[in-house]
């Protein structure tokens, strides 16, 4: 048995099914740990996610900012954007048992030495007080509330994490921290705007992985999210976007061993 864990896929089937034609993925055996961001703005966000969810628990799936942003304008809030490929889905005949799925996705994935999250945690957060935020957000996504989570969970106020935060404020700064995140100051307050390499970043702001004393630092952190910042291995660190959509690398790291697979991926965005 193997564990792969892949960056994300942003609906480029044809290059995920090759990297694992690549690693000899065998579901019956081998399991996936992928970092969200399963659709949107690749050529193929219909079959994408059928084809992860038909491998069952073989696959394990956390949820990034473009599959929320699916299910947001899917509940008939937000706007659909020029660079959006999310139209197969929303006209697709299973859409419903499609969403449905996707809601019941998690946002963080603890598993032995491992944590798994789209973007990123904020320096306060342990492990286990991680996931306890993300179960939070789970809960509602996966009730009747999902339709007015949707309608709140977009903004970037507030911008900072206070344990007092209570409705659907707490709920934002939960979602944006575990999708969003790439940089923040050493007290946890986040920005948004920076999305290239990690050089030259604002006055006070640094990634959220090299923040002094964080306290989810004791597990290997896996993430996708920040295509500029590429493939980064560190004994507690795997940064998995490789930038497929970008024309770059879709990549799996077997946690095993930590051997690198990657494919060379056509470029998908302007």
């Amino acid at each position: 048995m193997a564990t792969y864990a892949i960056g994300d896929i942003q609906g480029c089937l044809q290059p995920f099914q090759q990297l694992l034609d690549v690693v000899g993925f065998n579901p019956q055996r081998d399991r996936l740990w992928l970092v969200g961001d399963l659709v949107n703005r690749g050529p193929d966000s219909l079959p994408t996610l059928r084809y992860v969810r038909d491998l069952g628990d073989a696959a394990i799936t956390v949820l990034g900012n473009h599959d929320l942003h699916l299910l947001r304008v899917a509940a008939g809030f937000g706007r659909i954007h020029k660079t959006d490929t999310l139209g197969d889905v929303l006209g697709a005949a299973d859409r419903a048992d499609l969403l449905d799925w996707l809601r019941s996705r998690k946002l963080f994935h603890h598993e032995d030495e491992y944590a798994m999250v789209h973007a990123g945690l904020l320096p306060q957060w342990s492990i286990e007080h991680a996931a306890e935020l993300a179960a939070e957000v789970e809960q509602v996504l996966q009730s009747r509330r999902h339709v007015e989570l949707a309608r709140q969970m977009y903004g970037g106020q507030p911008d900072q994490w206070q344990d007092t935060l209570k409705g659907w404020d707490r709920l934002r700064v939960i979602i944006n921290a575990m999708t969003r995140l790439r940089v923040c100051t050493v007290e946890g307050r986040m920005e948004f705007h920076h999305k290239g390499e990690p050089e030259n970043l604002p006055d006070g702001f640094m990634p959220w992985f090299d923040v002094a004393g964080r306290r989810s630092a004791n597990a290997t952190m896996i993430f996708g999210h920040w295509s500029a910042l590429g493939l980064r291995i560190e004994p507690n660190l795997l940064a998995v976007d490789g930038g497929c959509l970008w024309g770059r690398q879709l990549c799996a790291v077997r946690l095993e061993d930590r051997r690198v697979f990657q494919i060379t991926c056509p470029r998908q965005a302007a």
